[in-house]
């Protein structure tokens, strides 16, 4: 069989995983959506019906965060980048990622579904600061080392404390 045929064989194993993951979180099996859903899971937020809503994907149903609004991000690598809307911001930002990474060439590399780390932004303190140091806010804003320390919340405890239930069920995504 050559590669492509091969490929094609992937593919389709893919897409019978896909619509089953697409079954349990009630919208396509993207990462975006699949980050969304299991922090609405973990996290106790309920998502908004659409998930065309500018900026805000939900709301917290309970704890410290009740009824406040939250962009959640999900990304593949802790490469320092957010996307952020300056015209509609969240309360806050819920980032999950996998595993930290150097911007390097994808070629020859994976990037499996992971959950390494949660940060938790507060989307108003966080634009003042960028818009002190005169940084370029949008899509990959470049956010310092030190803010994303600060914004911590798994595995290190930070603004935040996670309950032991809660971070049971992050370790369910941990890739080491």
């Amino acid at each position: 069989m050559d590669k492509l045929a091969e490929l094609a064989q992937l593919i389709k194993a893919r897409n019978v995983i896909d619509d089953l993951i697409a079954a349990k979180i009630n919208r396509p099996a993207l990462v975006g959506h699949m980050g969304e859903y299991i922090a609405s899971q973990i996290f106790d937020i309920k998502l908004c019906d659409s998930a065309t809503n500018k900026a805000i994907d939900g709301f917290f149903n309970s704890g410290k965060l009740m009824g406040k609004s939250v962009n959640i991000k999900y990304y593949g690598k802790a490469e320092h980048l957010l996307d952020i809307t300056p015209n509609a911001l969240p309360d806050y930002y819920l980032v999950l990622t996998g595993p930290r990474g150097k911007a390097v060439s994808s070629k020859g590399q994976t990037r499996p579904f992971a959950i390494n780390s949660v940060f938790l932004f507060d989307a108003n303190k966080l634009i003042e600061i960028l818009k002190l140091r005169k940084v370029k806010i949008g899509i990959a804003t470049s956010v310092i080392n030190s803010l994303w320390d600060n914004a911590e919340i798994y595995p290190e405890q930070g603004s935040l404390q996670l309950t032991e239930e809660i971070r049971q069920m992050l370790a369910y995504f941990y890739v080491g």
